[in-house]
């Protein structure tokens, strides 16, 4: 299994994805790959955000040597499952991706905590600190939602 985890520029939330999923995929002995990207390339090249770092370091996570990426269309060929953070981030992979985005592959990361609720993981880059603890907690439920599916 091949996962990617999305969000806008790929230093706060899908960082923490990444990391906390994988910590997951880990400890549960499962083969999978765990990846994540941005949409929007602000961040191309910087590792995740110092309170992502932070906060996951606090759970027992190293994210430090993550490194952002961009979001492109060959990511549908190489990935299984394309979580996004949110409804803007699907809405920026369908522009990316034009006519190789696939709607089977992609999914709101809440769904599998609410499913079709379409909630979004709230970008915590515009505030401070308690908001990086909020989107840890958001997303560590719904990655164990995902390891307890299988």
């Amino acid at each position: 299994m091949k996962i990617l985890m999305v969000c806008l520029g790929n230093i706060c939330r899908s960082p923490l994805a990444e990391g906390i999923l994988q910590d997951k995929v880990l400890k549960a002995g499962l083969n999978w790959v765990v990846e994540s990207a941005g949409t929007n390339g602000y961040h191309t090249g910087e590792h995740p955000h110092p309170l992502s770092i932070k906060v996951a370091l606090q759970h027992g996570i190293d994210i430090r040597q993550q490194v952002a990426r961009r979001f492109t269309a060959a990511d549908f060929e190489k990935y299984d499952k394309i979580y996004a953070m949110a409804g803007d981030v699907i809405d920026d992979m369908k522009s990316i991706a034009k006519q190789k985005f696939d709607a089977g592959k992609v999914d709101l990361l809440m769904n599998e905590l609410y499913p079709g609720q379409n909630r979004d993981v709230p970008d915590p880059w515009y505030g401070p600190e308690p908001g990086y603890h909020e989107v840890y907690q958001m997303i560590d439920a719904a990655c164990e939602k995902i390891i307890n599916k299988i």
